[in-house]
């Protein structure tokens, strides 16, 4: 019941408060993304959803488009910095997913949607992720976030599938917040952002 209907319901209720609400921010993120590091200001990609269907999700950008001397891109870390650095750390790129949400291709909770050059490398159990709407935040992002095992990450998302309720929804929300006012978890040691999942070992 909760999850078939009730969540869907609230997802976009509260999406579109929150729009309504934080509209001025977004529109001063975009500004400065703007002038600081020009167009685009949206970073969009195709990511597997529910079922593992197909949809496109939306980040406020926060890398450069800087290159090195042959024409090359520089590397994650020399293009994250200033603005988008910031913006990266309060999770603020995070923003834009709010139309996936109202939508209904998002939840505000559930595993994280990747990329999907990853499905055909999941085991059976780690696709299981894909039985409910990929989230903002979920279970695996107040564990760990990227400074977590990929296999361990899989793990607490398939959890989640298993236990998902209105009460785990609410408390993983707060420990959201606390995570993001602590900056914590939002980079892989030696990385500022996660590694690309290659496929679990083999046993």
């Amino acid at each position: 019941m909760y999850r078939l209907l009730l969540k869907p319901l609230l997802d976009r209720m509260f999406a579109l408060l929150l729009l309504l609400l934080l509209w001025p921010l977004m529109l001063l993120i975009a500004a400065l993304i703007r002038i600081q590091m020009g167009s685009p200001i949206l970073f969009t990609q195709t990511r597997p959803g529910l079922h593992g269907a197909l949809f496109r999700i939306y980040k406020f950008r926060t890398m450069s488009n800087e290159t090195d001397a042959s024409g090359a891109p520089l590397s994650d870390a020399e293009r994250l910095r200033g603005i988008g650095k910031t913006i990266r750390s309060l999770s603020l790129d995070e923003l834009p997913q709010l139309f996936n949400v109202l939508r209904g291709e998002m939840s505000f909770v559930g595993p994280r949607p990747l990329l999907p050059e990853y499905l055909p490398l999941y085991t059976p159990e780690q696709a299981r992720r894909h039985e409910v709407r990929p989230g903002i935040t979920g279970w695996a992002q107040v564990n760990g976030r990227n400074a977590i095992s990929w296999e361990q990450k899989f793990a607490y998302d398939v959890w989640y599938v298993e236990h998902q309720s209105f009460w785990l929804d609410l408390k993983i929300a707060w420990l959201t917040v606390r995570k993001v006012l602590g900056r914590d978890g939002v980079s892989a040691q030696g990385h500022v952002s996660m590694e690309k999942f290659q496929g679990s070992p083999k046993s």
